[in-house]
Parts: C-alpha cells; sequence; structure tokens
C-alpha cells in the first residue's frame, strides 16, 4: 500500500509538473503584458505621473538641466524656509515661480535664470527673513503688553 501511495504521488507531481511547462508559455506572455502596460510612457502619463515622453536622444540634456535646477532650486527653498518658518515648499516655490520670468516648465531657462538673478533671489530672502523677525517682535511686543 505504501508503494501505491508513492506511485500515485509520483504520478500526481509529474502531471503537475507537464501542467506548468504547458502554462509556461501563457503565463511568461501575461506577465509580459501587464509589464508593459505598467511602465509605458502612455500609462505614466496617463496615470499623472510624467508630464512628457524624453526622447532618448535629449534624455542627457534635459536630465542634466533637470538634476541642476532642482539642485539650485532646493536651496533656495530651504533657504526661504529658513528665513519664513511659516512657509511650506509649496508656499516657498510660489515665491520663486512669482518671481522668475522664464518659462517654468523649461528646466534650462529657469537655471539661467536663478543663475543671472541670484543676488535678487537672496535678496528677496533676506527681505523675508527681516519681515519675519520684525513680525515675531511684534507679536512679542503684543504679548508683553497683555
Amino acid at each position: 500500500e505504501a508503494c501505491d501511495d508513492t506511485d500515485a504521488s509520483a504520478a500526481i507531481k509529474d502531471k503537475i509538473a507537464a501542467r506548468e511547462e504547458l502554462l509556461k508559455p501563457v503565463s511568461l506572455q501575461a506577465a509580459t503584458e501587464f509589464a508593459d502596460l505598467h511602465d509605458k510612457t502612455g500609462r505614466m502619463k496617463a496615470k499623472g505621473v510624467i508630464k512628457d515622453a524624453v526622447p532618448w536622444a535629449e534624455s542627457r540634456t534635459y536630465f542634466f538641466y533637470l538634476a541642476k535646477r532642482r539642485i539650485a532650486q532646493d536651496n533656495y527653498v530651504s533657504q526661504l524656509r529658513a528665513a519664513d518658518s511659516s512657509l511650506d515648499n509649496n508656499g516657498a516655490l510660489d515665491i520663486l515661480k512669482g518671481m522668475c520670468s522664464a518659462d517654468w516648465e523649461d528646466n534650462a531657462a529657469v537655471l539661467d535664470y536663478y543663475t543671472a538673478n541670484d543676488a535678487d533671489i537672496t535678496a528677496k530672502i533676506s527681505e523675508m527673513k527681516t519681515a519675519a523677525i520684525k513680525a515675531k517682535i511684534a507679536e512679542l511686543e503684543k504679548e508683553l503688553a497683555e
């Protein structure tokens, strides 16, 4: 009887292995289709994850200027937030956006603006820091008067 169970078990395992081999191409095709749908630029754009596809020939230039812009921009945002603690990232970005005369969607143009107008941006940060300190002093004086 133990021999029959072993033979039956081996037969079932063989059938399972044969069925897996039979279904392997279908499973591979389904997995490939799922991955293709998931990672295609059209799908990513439809979901709002990306703004647009970057052509391969332009990708190095695009990402170079994107990285340089984001480094400069993040530096200004952190300086603005340090100057005025009531600002969040979006508020600081809105200030930079309001100052920028370049096309906000053009990374190279915004980077050029940041480079050419560093003194103006730094002056705005100083102005905001002064205003924040004055507001804090006024708030403290109001508390003392009470």
